[in-house]
């Protein structure tokens, strides 16, 4: 008779323990930090980005206190961003609070309080830029903005609405809504 109630003991806990076990696989499943973080892409800070050319020799230099890619995006974002330029014997520098390079594409785009600095070959001071946010070609070497611009060069100030500098052509055109007034050197 023992043999018999421990034999149904023995039969119910197997079930007992067989549907505990199928409930717990049946479960929801939380995502561990390694499967969450398999698409976060990379970051740094303090980093460097040199873009080089075919010749080997930096097109643009990008320094920013963080990087942060986002692969789902495809968009890689910047902070504190600083960023050189040197084509010949010109030197374009641009800060900006945040910026932003989408893959594929040769175009970095400067956003919040953008300031330019350019010293030109043969130009008797630098050219001051500044704007709200700036949008640079890497491929073309263009610089544009629509967004309102103040351009300081040689101690005079003109204000305009776009602006757009092709760095080879050594050309910046003002856009629209153009003011200034130039009072001669003496």
């Amino acid at each position: 008779m023992i043999y018999r109630i421990f034999a149904i003991l023995t039969v119910a806990a197997v079930i007992i323990g067989s549907l505990m076990l199928a409930q717990q696989n049946t479960a929801p499943q939380t995502p561990t930090a390694r499967q969450a973080g398999s698409d976060e892409g990379y970051s740094a800070r303090d980093a460097r980005l040199i873009q080089t050319g075919p010749d080997g020799l930096p097109l643009y230099t990008l320094d920013a206190a963080a990087i942060r890619q986002l692969p789902a995006t495809g968009r890689v974002r910047l902070s504190q961003v600083r960023m050189s330029v040197q084509n010949g014997a010109d030197r374009w520098t641009a800060t900006a609070d945040r910026g932003e390079i989408l893959r594929g594409s040769n175009r970095i785009e400067l956003d919040g309080h953008v300031r330019v600095s350019a010293s030109i070959e043969g130009a008797r001071s630098p050219i001051r830029i500044a704007t709200d946010s700036l949008s640079f070609n890497s491929r073309v070497d263009i610089v544009s903005t629509a967004d309102p611009v103040t351009l300081t060069w040689s101690g005079q100030r003109v204000h305009a609405r776009g602006l757009v500098a092709d760095l080879k052509a050594h050309r910046l055109q003002l856009e629209s809504l153009v003011h200034a007034t130039i009072t001669p050197a003496h």
